[in-house]
């Protein structure tokens, strides 16, 4: 039985075993044996494929099948104390989310990716790319982003929000298909997923979707941070209101712009509102007073919709049963319920026919 060596390594690592633990299950296997084979170099017999397939629980569908989903800028707030454990999981769990989306692109209609995606190496900068968007979303210079979720769905980006460690912000990739993707953690704070969103959409404008060759000596995370921040708050507009910036000024600031207000006090000094000791200074405050990830006031943030809608499609109008849904995506019912356990809405898709 010929199987794709590179999706047993996926179920056997998305299932947190390494290869000593699999062998250790499968009567028959050698820890050697199945190094061979995951490297492409070897060969196991159909029994012990079967055996291996049936203890990972993966439908053998899954192991004939090939899910690349490159997903290269995961936004990790302290990469160095994530376990290699906890990475992969995400990283697989992005991979798979990319993957289900290719699979309903068969049956739903996505919306069309309208964004320009524009090269910084033709000597645009990031900030002078996020007015561009800005104006293509038809966002004037003074209005704040208020539905963001719904802004980079209606422009074809697809957004998934899912729960994992408080060390993963948020990612953003092109599917196989060629479906532009963010998935961002579900348990932050909605003036730190807006920020995710906007850095993602960055990446996806300046780094991703164009395909372009990006230099070594490049920053592309300042870069997309750069970008965020004037896709938040353009600096044009709102340079002379925060002259003289004080901690008082922040409540009504954040309000209306709806971000933190740490980031409201970096756009100031970053236009050159304030100095730098007074940029020291305000962080020392709002530190003291509130904590850095204890600021008062939420803010309002929308939800995203296409990704829960086209699962509910398929449930509905298309009368899959859960069982069914994952024996068609090739995949373990408990995957499939793990990134499918949606909150009630509803979005505009069209069923394919």
């Amino acid at each position: 039985m010929e199987i794709n060596y590179k999706q047993l390594i996926f179920a056997r690592e998305y299932r947190k075993l390494s290869q000593t633990d699999l062998a250790s299950h499968i009567t028959g296997l050698s820890q050697s044996n199945l190094s061979k084979f995951e490297k492409g170099l070897g060969t196991l017999s159909d029994e012990i494929v079967l055996k291996i397939i049936s203890f990972l629980d993966f439908p053998e569908k899954f192991f004939k099948k090939r899910i690349s989903n490159r997903v290269e800028n995961a936004h990790y707030r302290k990469k160095s104390a994530i376990t290699k454990t906890i990475r992969l999981d995400i990283e697989y769990s992005n991979k798979i989310i990319g993957f289900i989306i290719d699979q309903m692109t068969s049956s739903v209609e996505w919306p069309e990716f309208t964004l320009k995606p524009i090269d910084i190496e033709d000597g645009y900068s990031p900030r002078t790319i996020a007015k561009f968007i800005r104006r293509q979303m038809g966002i004037l210079i003074d209005e704040p982003i208020k539905n963001i979720f719904n802004l980079l769905e209606s422009n074809g980006i697809i957004v998934v929000e899912f729960d994992t460690t408080d060390k993963f912000d948020g990612v953003s990739f092109l599917t196989d298909k060629g479906n532009p993707v963010i998935v961002i953690n579900r348990n932050f704070s909605n003036d730190r997923k807006r920020f995710t969103l906007s850095h993602e959409l960055g990446h996806i404008v300046m780094h991703i979707a164009g395909n372009f060759i990006i230099p070594d000596y490049r920053n592309v995370e300042n870069e997309a941070n750069d970008f965020a921040s004037e896709f938040l708050m353009p600096a044009e507009h709102i340079k002379n209101s925060l002259r003289n910036l004080k901690l008082s000024d922040l409540a009504e600031l954040k309000m209306f712009w709806l971000t933190s207000m740490a980031s409201i006090i970096r756009s100031a000094k970053d236009c050159g509102s304030i100095t730098k000791d007074r940029y020291r200074y305000l962080n020392i405050e709002l530190s003291r007073k509130w904590g850095r990830k204890n600021e008062p006031i939420k803010v309002f943030i929308d939800e995203p919709k296409l990704f829960q809608t086209a699962y509910k499609m398929h449930k509905n109008d298309l009368e899959y049963s859960d069982s069914e849904l994952a024996e068609a995506f090739g995949l373990p019912l408990d995957i499939l319920s793990r990134f499918c356990d949606f909150p009630k809405g509803n979005s505009k898709l069209r069923v394919l026919l």
